[in-house]
C-alpha cells in the first residue's frame, strides 16, 4: 500500500507540531522514520493510523485498483505498540481475538492462530497467560496478532526498544520476510540507527514537525543533502 502525505498540519496552541507539505511513503518496503525527540514522528505515525487528526491536510491511502483514497481502510491497516496491550487472558486467545471479532469461521482462525504459534516459536506458550510474559515474548504475541489480520500496511512505533536483543533479530526477520513474501509495506519508527540500517529500504528524516529529507536508506544514511540529516546520523545534538 502505497502513501501520499499531504499538506498535513497539526498544532497545539501556537505550537506547530508537525508540518508536511508532500511526501509519498513507497509500497511494498519497510520505510524508516528517524530524527530527534520531538521531531513530529508519533504525530506523523498516529495520523497515518487513524488514531489522531490532522487540522488541515490529509493522507491518501492506495486502494487495490491503484487509486488513492483519504479513508482509512481499517482493515488493511494495523499498528504495534512500543509497549502493546495484552487482552488478559491466553497467548494463543489474544492472536486470535481480533479474527473472530470479524466473524471468521472457528477453523479459519484455529489453523491461523496455529501457524502464527509455530511461526513465532509461541506453541510452548499458547495456553500461557499473555499479561505474564517477558517483554520480548510479549512483543512477539503482538507482533503475531497483528500479521494474523494479513494487513496491507503495518505500522511499528519503537516496536524493539526495551526487549532482549534475541526477539529484536526474530522480529525484525519476520518484518522482512513479510516484506519479500507478502509485499507488505511497513513503516516504522525507531532511535536505533543501526536496526534502520539493517532493515528499511527507505528512510524519511524527521526535525521540528517538517520531513527534511527522504529517500531510500543507502542514499540517506551514507550521503544525506541536507547538513540536519548529516548532523543527526552523526550523533550531534540538533537543537
Amino acid at each position: 500500500m502505497k502513501l501520499q502525505l499531504r499538506n498535513l498540519r497539526k498544532s497545539y496552541g501556537s505550537r506547530v507540531v508537525l508540518d508536511v507539505q508532500s511526501c509519498e511513503i513507497p509500497s511494498g518496503v519497510i520505510t524508516g522514520i528517524i530524527g530527534p525527540n520531538g521531531a513530529g514522528k508519533t504525530t506523523l505515525m498516529n495520523i497515518i493510523a487513524g488514531l489522531d487528526l490532522p487540522q488541515s491536510g490529509e493522507v491518501l491511502y492506495e486502494l487495490g485498483d491503484g487509486s488513492f483514497s483519504s479513508s482509512l481502510p481499517t482493515q488493511a491497516v494495523t499498528m504495534l505498540f512500543q509497549t502493546p496491550y495484552m487482552i488478559r487472558t491466553t497467548v494463543e486467545k489474544n492472536i486470535a481475538y481480533p479474527l473472530r471479532i470479524r466473524g471468521m469461521e472457528r477453523e479459519v482462525v484455529g489453523r491461523r492462530v496455529n501457524n502464527l504459534l509455530d511461526a513465532f516459536d509461541l506453541t510452548p506458550l499458547a495456553k500461557s497467560k499473555a499479561w505474564l510474559l517477558s517483554g520480548g515474548e510479549t512483543q512477539k504475541v503482538a507482533l503475531a496478532r497483528a500479521i494474523a489480520l494479513k494487513p496491507q500496511l503495518l505500522l511499528l512505533d519503537e516496536p524493539t526498544s526495551n526487549i532482549d536483543n534475541t526477539s529484536v533479530a526474530f522480529i525484525e526477520k519476520t518484518l522482512d520476510y513479510e516484506r519479500t513474501k507478502h509485499k507488505m509495506t511497513s513503516v516504522i519508527i525507531s532511535h536505533n540507527l543501526p536496526q534502520i540500517r539493517r532493515l528499511c529500504n527507505y528512510v524519511l528524516f524527521m526535525h521540528e514537525g517538517n520531513i527534511i529529507e527522504h529517500g531510500s536508506s543507502e542514499q540517506l544514511l551514507t550521503q544525506p543533502q541536507d547538513p540536519r540529516t548529516q548532523a543527526f546520523i552523526e550523533g550531534e545534538l540538533l537543537l
